[in-house]
């Protein structure tokens, strides 16, 4: 398995809806195409775990060029992150890590575009690439834009 990497928000704020929601907004945004069946994910229990979407580039069709994004259940148990100190975040703030991609190496350029846009929606998240021990907000999104695109962004420490 490659390199991971998860939305992280507010657990009191978070809702499938709002991360489905602002998910297709963020797409659409960073001119992407964005397909979603409904396709759902249970457990053996017949509980709701999550739905998928896949992001692509223009060109997928030439250079395979995407990414699966998981949009998860509120109440689905793998939610919680408890890493706040690892990362450099407030540890009093209680986060959830959504919105997962399972593989970004490859699609980096995608996953900036699409994240950046993310963002913009939601000023207070974080994105988060599971390996390493920081997060991208806002601003080091908009710090990054301004900047020559690096296709190492993702493996960088925003804030060194």
């Amino acid at each position: 398995m490659g390199t991971s990497a998860f939305i992280l928000t507010d657990r009191k704020k978070y809702t499938t809806e709002k991360l489905l929601s602002d998910s297709i907004v963020a797409a659409f945004n960073a001119d992407v195409i964005l397909n979603f069946h409904n396709s759902k994910n249970y457990s053996t229990d017949g509980h709701f775990l999550s739905t998928t979407m896949n992001i692509s580039h223009k060109l997928v069709k030439e250079n395979n060029y995407s990414f699966i994004f998981y949009v998860d259940a509120t109440d689905n148990s793998g939610l919680e992150f408890y890493y706040n100190d690892d990362v450099g975040l407030e540890a009093d703030r209680d986060f959830f890590q959504v919105g997962c991609i399972e593989e970004i190496y490859g699609v980096q350029e995608l996953v900036f575009e699409f994240i950046y846009h993310y963002l913009k929606l939601n000023p207070d998240d974080y994105f988060w690439v599971a390996d390493y021990d920081w997060v991208y907000s806002w601003e080091d999104m908009k710090k990054l834009k301004a900047l020559q695109y690096d296709p190492d962004w993702c493996y960088k420490n925003p804030r060194p």
